[in-house]
């Protein structure tokens, strides 16, 4: 069996309701806690779904702060006046609630906020020094994972996207919550489950550091998401079913933490930076393109997928695989989302561009199972117009 290392935050608490006696379990975890410093979203302060957490904060003896400055792909100045805002407050502990983008902000928040380092010194993988303050998760989206992975992503550029990738990046805890999720709407919903969907997907088939731990993750995940997506988009004030779409994204978190994507989301992030289009979209627009892409190499992977999103399969090895995508195309189709470049604004003219960006993923792109050229990446968003 092939040596591996498997690495997550120490603790995940899955209960819906938990976040109504948050100042409770602070104090309880972190004691001496006295000045929390919370990093979300105007959009998700406006839901309402943060006040009994923050009241239950203030009930505990403790001194919040709210910063809901972060935005979708946030900048690195977004990151810095998180910081600057943290460092005012005095802040002894950093809480991230929102979806990948906030919480990926807490994260650098955490690391930053106590430390003499420059945010352009942390980028890269394992460039982060010394330690961080406490650092909770709370995802109010079931998609990224973001909650249990070790990556930060900082718009850096017009278009250009740069990751943070260290052990310190771990939290101290996640919290499972499918009460705050409730006010998603279908269409978020569904990307940002086919996102976490695509996590555990390329974690399966991950070139270099597929692992036993990953794989079983990976399927659980699929598992979980496959039969509550359709039915989490239609009923969206289920909370059993809230709670299984986020346990699948956390699991999928776990294992592409460990098992890292690949084309996929090399394809996705220019669609993204380039058009703004929203993460968990972009990667369903060029799935089903970049698994037929990778068949000659991943069908046996597939067709193992296969018997957990479609058990009903049959036939060969390329059969199963086939359905595997076509599982994934219907499961878009039935959502509403977009399945089309065209349909976000994308034609003929902007291939080229996109192909030349995707191709400086190098980091993403070592992990696909078929290596990718610049044609077939041109190729493959021209099957996705």
């Amino acid at each position: 069996m092939t040596a591996f290392a498997f690495s997550t935050v120490p603790s995940i608490l899955s209960e819906p309701g938990v976040t109504q006696r948050l100042g409770e379990l602070i104090a309880e975890r972190f004691p001496g806690t006295r000045r929390p410093f919370i990093v979300t979203d105007a959009g998700f302060v406006r839901t309402g779904l943060l006040e009994l957490p923050r009241l239950s904060l203030e009930q505990a003896g403790l001194a919040p702060m709210v910063f809901a400055g972060v935005v979708a792909d946030p900048p690195e100045a977004v990151v810095l006046d998180a910081v600057q805002a943290a460092r005012r407050h005095e802040a002894d502990l950093v809480i991230g609630f929102g979806g990948g983008s906030s919480m990926d902000v807490a994260k650098l928040v955490a690391v930053l906020a106590g430390s003499a380092q420059a945010i352009g010194e942390i980028y890269g993988i394992g460039k982060v020094s010394g330690k961080r303050l406490p650092l909770v998760q709370l995802p109010t989206t079931a998609g990224t994972g973001s909650e249990v992975t070790n990556i930060a992503i900082v718009t850096t550029g017009e278009t250009t996207k740069t990751g943070v990738v260290a052990p310190q990046l771990y939290g101290d805890l996640a919290v499972l919550d499918a009460n705050l999720t409730l006010g998603l709407p279908p269409l978020v919903t569904a990307a940002t489950g086919i996102d976490a969907m695509v996590h555990a997907i390329e974690a399966y088939t991950s070139r270099h550091k597929k692992n036993p731990l990953s794989d079983a993750l990976a399927r659980e995940a699929l598992a979980l998401l496959s039969r509550s997506l359709i039915r989490a988009c239609e009923h969206g004030d289920n909370l059993e079913v809230r709670q299984a779409m986020l346990l699948g994204a956390c699991f999928a978190g776990q294992a592409f933490s460990n098992a890292p994507v690949a084309a996929v989301h090399a394809l996705a992030y220019p669609i993204g930076g380039i058009f703004h289009v929203p993460h968990g979209l972009s990667n369903s627009l060029v799935l089903p393109h970049v698994l037929h892409f990778n068949l000659p190499e991943a069908a046996h992977l597939y067709a193992e997928l296969a018997a957990v999103v479609v058990p009903h399969a049959s036939g060969s090895e390329e059969a199963r695989a086939q359905a595997l995508i076509v599982a994934m195309q219907q499961t878009a189709k039935m959502t509403g989302i977009e399945t089309t470049l065209r349909q976000v604004g994308i034609d003929e003219g902007d291939l080229d561009r996109l192909a030349d960006d995707a191709m400086l993923q190098t980091r993403l792109l070592g992990n696909n199972p078929r290596e990718l050229t610049r044609a077939d990446a041109r190729a493959i968003y021209a099957a996705a117009l």
